[in-house]
């Protein structure tokens, strides 16, 4: 995996050359140097930005998870689940199903939230 810097990605940030992909670059570049709580932000921004992006909401759903906020990790997958069956991403869907799935188990769920996303 890329290891990505972060003063570079804001400098572009900062002169307005704001985009998804520099947003979810920005996040993973965070969250590569373990600062979750910052990658929060731009994760949120890159799905406001272009809620159709499936990849942003698996990056969302994930990121929560990490964080331990399950319930907002939860939302992520579902919405991105929808995104991304609207656009015939599939193996994005399947990827954040599996994810639903796995966070319902760990979170005791059993009945759960990923109804909706079964295929």
């Amino acid at each position: 995996m890329a290891t990505f810097a972060i003063a570079p990605l804001e400098r572009r940030l900062a002169s307005g050359q704001d985009s998804t992909l520099l947003r979810v670059t920005l996040a993973l570049a965070y969250q590569q140097q373990g600062d979750l709580a910052a990658a929060v932000p731009h994760l949120l921004k890159a799905t406001e930005l272009d809620p159709r992006y499936s990849a942003a909401w698996r990056a969302l759903g994930n990121l929560y998870v990490e964080l331990g906020e399950y319930a907002k990790a939860r939302l992520a997958f579902q919405k991105g689940i929808e995104v991304a069956r609207g656009h015939g991403d599939k193996q994005v869907e399947k990827e954040m199903i599996v994810r639903l799935r796995r966070l319902d188990r760990q979170t005791g769920d059993a009945g759960g939230q990923s109804g909706e996303a079964k295929t």
